[in-house]
């Protein structure tokens, strides 16, 4: 059946307020949605944060007076309601639409990153099975991109790997998949911790040969490779200690970095690594080298 979508474009601060309100007078649904394609970068413990320009998106049964909506949601709320709109939209599988968006992405030569209602395009390739979920990190986004395209062209046999900042596990169980007897994982998030844990699970990678900390746990044993796919900011502030995570002659590939913070990191790890020169893909880049 048709639902009658209704829209408004809030500001954090009402998000709580408007949300109860259209429960209130019915909705079947409440969800929020970025209005402007503005990223969230590690949120604090414990929070849902919302962005700046939100909008609220409810569903109420397709013969609901949307006229009647809004007018019970001024008087529940007491104010001017802020811009808005209602529209009647079919009806559909959501799950299925959801799903349709994420397809089999190939990275470099051999890797695909594979959602597990797909199957593969590619059998015989290095097939990594990861779902959307809570952790950054599914491969859609372009610095997972450049640090998955790194690793696939990256000799791992022999080579130990630590993922710095592990998000959902994604670069760590790649290099594993690509030939790493043992990546290490760590993440501030214990959320993150969790991901990585189940997403390693479902490729089938031995929990001895994945190791999860937290920073203040993790063994400072430096590794042949070392993924950081964070931000510039910590990049920069905890330059020392990364190179420190990288053995001489190892490898390194930093990511997070917006093109225009590409000099800044650079600087920080000029001196202990001879540099590649800087992949960027969308406004995004990489930057890797070898320890001298």
């Amino acid at each position: 059946m048709p639902w009658l979508q209704v829209r408004l474009a809030i500001t954090p601060e009402q998000a709580e307020t408007y949300e109860d309100a259209l429960l209130e007078v019915g909705a079947v649904s409440v969800t929020f949605m970025d209005a402007e394609d503005q990223p969230i970068f590690e949120p604090d413990l414990g929070t849902t944060p919302l962005w700046s320009h939100t909008h609220l998106l409810a569903l109420f049964e397709a013969d609901t007076d949307a006229n009647a909506v809004f007018a019970h949601l001024q008087l529940l709320t007491g104010t001017e309601l802020p811009e808005h709109q209602a529209e009647v939209i079919a009806d559909q599988d959501w799950e299925r639409s959801w799903m349709d968006g994420f397809q089999p992405m190939r990275f470099g030569q051999r890797l695909w990153i594979v959602p597990s209602w797909h199957a593969a395009p590619e059998p015989d390739a290095v097939n990594l099975l990861l779902d959307p979920g809570l952790a950054f990190g599914t491969g859609t986004h372009p610095t997972t991109a450049l640090c998955l395209e790194w690793l696939d062209g990256q000799h791992l046999q022999d080579c130990s790997v630590i993922d710095f900042g592990c998000g959902s596990g994604i670069l760590a169980i790649a290099a594993l998949l690509l030939g790493a007897p043992q990546a290490v994982g760590t993440d501030i998030d214990i959320q993150a911790i969790e991901a990585s844990r189940d997403n390693a699970g479902r490729n089938g990678i031995d929990p001895a040969r994945f190791p999860l900390y937290l920073p203040e746990d993790m063994p400072q044993q430096p590794a042949d490779v070392v993924v950081a796919n964070i931000l510039a900011g910590p990049l920069v502030a905890l330059a020392p200690q990364i190179t420190s995570l990288v053995k001489p002659g190892g490898r390194l590939a930093l990511s997070g970095i917006l093109a225009e913070q590409a000099e800044e990191v650079r600087a920080a790890y000029n001196d202990a690594f001879i540099l590649d020169p800087t992949a960027d893909k969308d406004g995004w880049v990489r930057i890797s080298g070898i320890r001298r």
